[in-house]
């Protein structure tokens, strides 16, 4: 199977959410990666600190690659 590596830039929440919850709906897979961000104190902590705010509609390549480094890329 052929994978195309992961590329850290700017991505929209739900754009996102769907690269790691391929197999459900955009609004059932942002649900899905906020719960998932939302369990781990330290990595909200770590995003805050990189001015991400709870409602934001993107995540920078700053976030991104916080994001990663917590869960692994998405494919």
């Amino acid at each position: 199977m052929d994978h195309k590596e992961f590329q850290i830039r700017t991505y929209g929440f739900g754009e996102l959410a769907q690269l790691y919850f391929p197999h459900i709906a955009k609004a059932s897979a942002s649900r899905m990666f906020s719960q998932w961000i939302h369990t781990c104190p330290q990595l909200v902590q770590k995003l805050i600190e990189i001015n991400w705010k709870k409602r934001s509609k993107y995540f920078t390549p700053k976030q991104v690659k916080v994001l990663v480094g917590h869960f692994d890329p998405p494919y």
